[in-house]
């Protein structure tokens, strides 16, 4: 029987090693692909005309959130974004200001930026402007609502801003059972889900559309 030489057997313990090596890099990458298809799918979907933002798993609709978006002359972006980064208490930057995390600042405790750049989910200072079409574009909510949505949305999650009612957003944003007025009025198309109050339909003042 043929003996292997001193540099075979060393050849033979290196392939053994590498072999190994691949096949443990493998079997990671299979179970972190596993891990990823296990996860909860959610997104978000935000009707502009209704001024809400629904949180859906798996196509299930979690809760439903009252928010600010774009004022008439400022209007939020439409189409379906991704979260690409999360912030807690950001700082607010436009030209010739700077405005450090506290209660003056405009983005509130939390900062969702979406692939929209310029454009996210976030806080605000003046919480009467939540239900108004107030800001320049932004999704804004209440800092309770914010900071529950902060912990429940990932960076790559998809978000949808949505102009336009469809049946889809009546299925979504669906008034309580038993608001015979309010479903009658969604069968019919003719009304939105949420109906603005009068105040929500002022104009809003230059602070409130700050950002």
């Amino acid at each position: 029987m043929r003996r292997l030489s001193d540099n075979q057997k060393t050849t033979a313990i290196r392939s053994s090693v590498l072999l190994i090596a691949v096949l443990s890099l493998s079997l990671q990458a299979l179970a972190q692909t596993s891990a990823a298809s296990t996860q909860n799918l959610r997104q978000v979907v935000v009707s502009i005309p209704d001024r809400q933002l629904a949180l859906i798993e798996n196509g299930r609709v979690l809760k439903i959130y009252s928010v600010a978006v774009g004022a008439e002359v400022s209007p939020s972006p439409e189409g379906e974004f991704i979260v690409v980064n999360r912030l807690e208490n950001p700082t607010y930057y436009k030209p010739g200001t700077v405005i450090p995390a506290g209660k003056d600042n405009p983005l509130g405790t939390r900062w969702m930026g979406l692939s929209k750049k310029g454009f996210g989910i976030h806080g605000t200072n003046l919480p009467n402007s939540i239900g108004k079409a107030a800001s320049h574009g932004c999704i804004r909510m209440k800092q309770r609502d914010l900071e529950e949505l902060f912990t429940m949305l990932r960076v790559g999650d998809k978000v949808q801003l949505r102009g336009q009612r469809d049946a889809e957003l009546a299925q979504i944003f669906a008034p309580p059972a038993g608001n015979k007025a309010d479903e009658m009025r969604l069968a019919s198309g003719n009304a939105p889900a949420f109906a603005p109050s009068a105040a929500d339909s002022e104009p809003v003042s230059e602070q409130e559309k700050e950002f």
